[in-house]
């Protein structure tokens, strides 16, 4: 692989997010401080790429995504929409765990969450997705990213990019707490929280 500067970005705040709601799939727009985070996510990005013309920006179609990559654009003074947008970017998916809390799961599914805690990169929810398999989702993409680039995905998929291109291991990464509006620069094997 190419050696390359990745600029990673966690979408920008959801009411669901603040709500504690596992969004996967679900298609969630940004609230007023998640469009505050990706203003700041842009101006991060504009001070340690020096120079934002020469980055090639894809972000996941889902909305909160879309939003905050357009926001990001619109903060580096470029094209707010012209951007590529690529659905193996898109969030784990939680299945049937879509919609509710991590409390409410405990509540109704708890046998369910102690096969996740004792496994948790490997744990598939019910009609959902393990980090094992988000990650062969997201790799393919990973190797399309043939030059810089700045990449506006969600918290799952931070995580498995980090293993994948940082050598996390897997039970660091699953754990690994990335907040909205989040910057990791990932280059050389190595990454840096830029922003939280």
């Amino acid at each position: 692989m190419k050696k390359r500067r990745i600029f990673v970005i966690r979408h920008g705040e959801t009411d669901w997010n603040l709500a504690g709601r596992l969004q996967g799939h679900h298609d969630i727009p940004l609230n007023d401080l998640g469009r505050e985070q990706a203003a700041k996510a842009g101006k991060v990005v504009e001070r340690l790429s020096g120079g934002s013309a020469g980055l090639h920006y894809v972000a996941s179609p889902l909305s909160r995504a879309a939003q905050t990559m357009a926001i990001l654009r619109a903060e580096l003074g470029l094209p707010p929409d012209a951007f590529q947008r690529d659905a193996r970017f898109m969030e784990l998916a939680f299945g049937r765990w879509e919609g509710f809390s991590w409390k409410e799961l405990r509540r109704r599914d708890p046998h369910a969450l102690s096969a996740r805690r004792a496994d948790p990169w490997n744990y598939v929810p019910p009609g959902g997705e393990s980090y094992a398999m988000l990650s062969e989702r997201v790799m393919p993409a990973i190797s399309d990213l043939s030059e810089d680039s700045v990449v506006v995905t969600h918290g799952g998929v931070v995580r498995a990019m980090l293993h994948a291109l940082a050598g996390m291991p897997p039970e660091q990464a699953v754990e690994l707490p990335v907040r909205q509006g989040a910057v990791y620069l990932i280059e050389d094997g190595a990454f840096e929280l830029a922003m939280a």
